[in-house]
């Protein structure tokens, strides 16, 4: 079985924190393509997400100049699973 993800760049917590001089990368891990459509939908919706994107292998960044989070699609709040 595929899985899907859902990248994207954080501007909000990019720069600061545990991504201090790093880029802030969110990744949603989906289990369908409808699911990723969903979150791609509602990634683009939200203020501070860009270069929102939906990939089939899974993403790796290079720890010096990026800080990664991944979610497990069904462990996310609502407000990613709204159509």
């Amino acid at each position: 079985m595929s899985k899907f993800y859902v990248t994207m760049t954080d501007k909000w917590m990019s720069g600061w924190g545990q991504a201090e001089n790093k880029t802030s990368k969110f990744v949603i891990e989906c289990k369908t393509f409808g699911e990723a459509c969903i979150a791609e939908r509602n990634a683009k919706r939200r203020d501070g997400m860009t270069r929102v994107n939906i990939r089939i292998s899974k993403p790796r960044y290079n720890d010096n100049a990026y800080h990664t989070s991944t979610w497990l699609y069904e462990d996310l709040g609502d407000c990613w699973k709204e159509n």
